[in-house]
């Protein structure tokens, strides 16, 4: 018996490492090789509007209405993690859940203020620089919580999550699909 189940579809996971990709080339080219950059931030802005929309009309785990819980279950998933009694997500756990929304959003404002900062309108502005420059560093900071989530998730219930979002599986036992 096969003791893994189909949890991320392949799009799901395309569009998550090709955002994951997109954003690193585009931290990397910075100012240095502008024209990459912005090619990149475009990049980074479409897989995240196409992420957004998937999140309405994909498959089940990769539907925001999936894993994107109240703020009373996250406050107990938070809660029983301290105490070490949380309980395993197919999908993502509450806390992931609100990080995808967090990472998306971030995104998003990231990509937006660097448009306007090539537009005749907004270049120069010191606040849409300031904006642009804020919101990159907040998602780098965002960025190292998920990849420490996933690290700490995959330690604590003994599962390669980065493998699991190459391959789209994810072990059946003790797993529950997420009731809200």
């Amino acid at each position: 018996m096969n003791d893994r189940v189909r949890v991320w579809d392949p799009l799901q996971r395309l569009l998550h490492w090709g955002l994951a990709g997109a954003t690193a080339l585009c931290w990397w080219a910075g100012e240095e090789r502008l024209a990459l950059h912005i090619t990149l931030g475009y990049t980074a802005l479409a897989i995240t509007l196409a992420r957004g929309v998937w999140g309405w009309v994909g498959t089940p785990y990769a539907r925001f209405a999936g894993f994107v819980f109240p703020p009373s279950a996250v406050g107990r998933y938070a809660r029983d993690l301290l105490r070490r009694q949380e309980r395993r997500y197919l999908g993502h756990n509450p806390l992931g859940g609100w990080m995808v929304v967090a990472l998306l959003l971030c995104m998003a404002f990231v990509c937006v203020t660097g448009y306007l900062y090539t537009t005749d309108r907004f270049w120069g502005l010191a606040w849409v620089e300031l904006a642009h420059r804020g919101s990159a560093w907040t998602l780098v900071g965002l960025v190292a919580l998920h990849v420490a989530g996933v690290v700490f998730t995959s330690w604590r219930h003994r599962e390669n999550l980065v493998a699991a979002m190459f391959s789209g599986r994810k072990r059946r036992a003790e797993a529950q699909t997420p009731s809200h």
